[in-house]
């Protein structure tokens, strides 16, 4: 017994900091051991808390190669889950689905984009409008989570009116859905997403011009305001032989965010079509296409 008394006061003092003397090194009374009260009870007690928290939950959803619905789930269990969702998770989300799209719409390297600025409206809804089709309601047609979307900022371009050239705008294929037996078109809806709208000359004119908000409609994804962009007379005609759809039939929005999402009816092509399609002929945005190939982003679920 008298051999072990050194001893265990050798390791309690190893246990409050390696110095040996515990009211010295603790600090006194309440710090002198880090299992009673004081500051490094509270280091013990909160030992997941901050940055642990996030690299843990950071790896635990690597491992599940970012599964958004996964995701979803825990950022409801509680409000600091949803925290660190909505500040960690969802942006490594998008950096890993979307790296190159990422680090053009923040101005940084692949590598660099977590730290690189905010996106306009938050990660969560740039994470959802990379997954996720919000349908067409007029067409009947639901939102859904699309198992691949491309995104390009050539396609970008044919939906910028001259006036707004400057912009960088991602904009995604239009997601196909049948619009019924009667329908002779299919509905196309797509999405898209500004680079600092705030300071973009797309925004700078529907201000400038006093173009009205849409009163009845929504952003998808971020729940802001919107403007009608046919309406504000921003809808170029280049964006309707981009997407293969009827002239005149097609309406977008651009929220306050700069989020885009609209929706187009499909021509569906004969053979004859088809064919004329297939050399490009009749599409003068084929100059531009074979050079934006490197400039379109995959994302996949």
């Amino acid at each position: 017994m008298s051999e072990m008394g050194p001893s265990m006061r050798r390791l309690s003092g190893a246990s409050n900091g390696g110095s040996g003397g515990g009211a010295k090194s603790g600090g006194g009374g309440r710090g002198g051991s880090g299992w009673e009260g004081g500051g490094n009870a509270t280091r013990v007690r909160d030992v997941n808390a901050g940055i642990m928290d996030e690299k843990v939950l950071e790896l635990v959803f690597r491992r599940l190669n970012w599964d958004p619905q996964s995701l979803c789930v825990v950022a409801r269990v509680s409000r600091r889950l949803r925290a660190v969702a909505e500040r960690v998770l969802w942006r490594e989300l998008c950096v890993s689905r979307a790296p190159r799209m990422v680090a053009a719409l923040t101005g940084g390297a692949p590598s660099s984009a977590p730290a690189a600025g905010r996106i306009g409206g938050g990660w969560p809804a740039l994470a959802k409008l990379l997954l996720f089709c919000c349908g067409a309601a007029g067409a009947g047609v639901r939102g859904h989570f699309a198992p691949v979307s491309r995104f390009s900022k050539t396609s970008g371009r044919s939906f910028l009116s001259r006036r707004c050239a400057g912009d960088l705008l991602y904009v995604s294929d239009p997601c196909e859905h049948a619009a019924g037996a009667d329908a002779d078109d299919d509905v196309g809806a797509y999405r898209g997403v500004f680079r600092g709208f705030m300071r973009s000359r797309t925004r700078a004119w529907l201000v400038g011009h006093r173009a009205a908000l849409e009163p009845r409609v929504r952003c998808p994804y971020c729940g802001a305001r919107v403007w009608s962009m046919t309406a504000a007379g921003l809808a170029p005609r280049s964006a309707s032989r981009r997407l293969g759809a009827n002239e005149g039939r097609l309406e977008y929005y651009v929220c306050v965010s700069g989020h885009l999402h609209g929706s187009c009816w499909l021509a569906r092509l004969s053979d004859s079509d088809g064919a004329r399609g297939a050399d490009g002929s009749d599409d003068e945005g084929d100059d531009d296409a074979s050079a934006g190939d490197a400039d379109e982003g995959g994302v996949e679920l």
